[in-house]
């Protein structure tokens, strides 16, 4: 594997916004209307994973047969180039598991086009730790979802904290300085905030908490997993502490609980993210990867360029949207709704409020509804919890 060095291109990412609540940002109104680009776009380049996490959004495990093949991907970050897209994050799956993985790493910097990836670490030895070490465009996202052993393999699967640990010192060695650490918070992990600050700090990364989805097999997982409303004050006022630990706007939905958040404070799908599959379909963002939000396939003609700025659901997704059932709350400037996969994909109408709603008009909204089915499963085998940690 070779990466160039020394791109001096400028990466705005959304970790790294800082604004003022959505009601005060003439920015966030833009970004509602949409941009002509995406600000972060997700690529999923394979379903094939050599790990079954119990809240895989994706479902992932299995390869598709019908993956864009290397070529294929190549004009797509044309395209990307083309747009000026900042960076992608590529993920699956594993996208290490690619044979063309590093190949196309590569091609994407050499056009001007930046990568963050996602990764269990499994392909990260020394020498790999060394070459993203030495490229300026390259990002690194380890994957861990508990301070220990025990809390992580309970979701990940036995043997993977060792795993990610692993290529964690690795990078460490290498000089690989702030990477990210990721960590989708469950009820088991949200009391080991300070351990995961403490692992970052002493890795020299950069913390990165993401907010748990019943997407994929997390609604399998999600009646155990999800973290308790105390659980949610607690992390909003963690994270109001830690202003420095990245969230990519995840818990915008926690701001009804006072000050907001940094960052943009709203639900960006199809306005200024969105996510494309490993086959070339084009979602609104990676959390709901279902048929209802899918706006159209790189494959089509006139490619990823034609479905982010002419697909009937982006449109529809960049017109003003009624506040519905929470128009009567004084919080909605604030929270904005909350998150559109978890209503979704809890059998919440999309102009209901959040499951997870910090003032609990979530709970009252799920007695009456069926949740919705989750898409296409991948997972190689039947996927289930492993032992529950202890406490």
């Amino acid at each position: 594997m070779t990466l160039s060095t020394g791109l001096q291109i400028s990466e705005p990412t959304p970790d790294n916004l800082v604004l003022s609540p959505v009601k005060q940002s003439g920015l966030a109104d833009q970004m509602k209307a949409g941009l002509d680009a995406p600000i972060c776009l997700t690529w999923e380049l394979t379903y094939a994973c050599n790990l079954q996490c119990v809240h895989c959004l994706s479902s992932s495990g299995r390869r598709d047969p019908r993956e864009l093949t290397t070529e294929e991907c190549e004009a797509v970050i044309d395209e990307l180039q083309r747009m000026q897209v900042f960076y992608i994050n590529i993920g699956g799956g594993e996208p290490t598991i690619r044979k063309d993985f590093w190949h196309l790493v590569q091609y994407a910097v050499d056009h001007g086009v930046g990568v963050k990836f996602s990764t269990n670490g499994s392909g990260i030895d020394a020498a790999v730790a060394e070459q993203l070490a030495a490229s300026d465009y390259v990002d690194v996202q380890i994957s861990i979802d508990g301070a220990d052993a025990e809390t992580n393999d309970h979701v990940r699967g036995a043997g993977s904290f060792a795993t990610a640990v692993q290529a964690m010192e690795h990078l460490r060695s290498a000089g690989f300085e702030g990477f990210k650490i990721s960590v989708v918070m469950t009820r088991h992990n949200i009391p080991q905030v300070d351990a995961f600050k403490a692992m970052a700090d002493h890795y020299g990364a950069q913390l990165r908490l993401t907010r748990f989805r019943p997407s994929g097999r997390g609604a399998d997982s999600w009646d155990e997993l999800h973290p308790t409303d105390q659980q949610q004050r607690e992390l909003y006022h963690w994270l109001m502490d830690h202003p420095d630990v990245l969230t990519g706007d995840s818990f915008f939905h926690l701001s009804a609980l006072g000050e907001a958040l940094p960052g943009l404070n709203l639900c960006g799908a199809g306005r200024v993210v969105c996510l494309i599959d490993p086959v070339g379909d084009v979602y609104a963002c990676p959390f709901v990867l279902h048929d209802e939000f899918l706006a159209g396939s790189v494959r089509n003609e006139g490619g990823f360029q034609k479905v982010w700025q002419e697909s009937d659901l982006f449109t529809g997704l960049r017109e003003p949207q009624s506040a519905g059932a929470c128009a009567s709350c004084g919080h909605f400037d604030a929270c904005q709704g909350g998150c559109m996969a978890a209503k979704f994909f809890t059998g919440i109408p999309l102009d209901g409020p959040d499951p997870e709603c910090v003032l609990g008009h979530g709970e009252t909204a799920m007695d009456s509804v069926a949740r919705a089915e989750v898409g296409t499963d991948h997972s190689r085998t039947k996927v289930t919890l492993g032992t529950k940690p202890a406490g």
